[in-house]
C-alpha cells in the first residue's frame, strides 16, 4: 500500500467507496490533516454517503482478504 495511504479506512457501504486517508482529513468535516481514524468525533459521517464510522473498514484488511 502506498504511503500516502497509510492508516486509511475505506466506507464499505454500497456504491461509495470513500477513502478516509489520516494525512489528509477531511476538509467537508472539518477534520485536519495528521487526524487518525480512531481519533474522528463519534458523530463523524462519510462526507460521500453519510455513513457511521461503524461502515468503514481499514484498507489494510482489505488487502489481506484478496491474498
Amino acid at each position: 500500500m502506498p504511503k500516502d495511504f497509510e492508516g486509511a479506512w475505506i466506507c464499505s457501504t454500497t456504491n461509495c467507496g470513500y477513502i478516509y486517508v489520516p494525512s489528509k482529513g477531511d476538509r467537508k468535516g472539518k477534520i485536519p490533516p495528521g487526524t487518525p481514524f480512531e481519533k474522528l468525533p463519534d458523530d463523524w459521517k462519510c462526507p460521500v454517503c453519510g455513513a457511521t464510522k461503524k461502515a468503514f473498514r481499514p484498507m489494510d484488511e482489505i488487502g489481506k482478504e484478496s491474498s
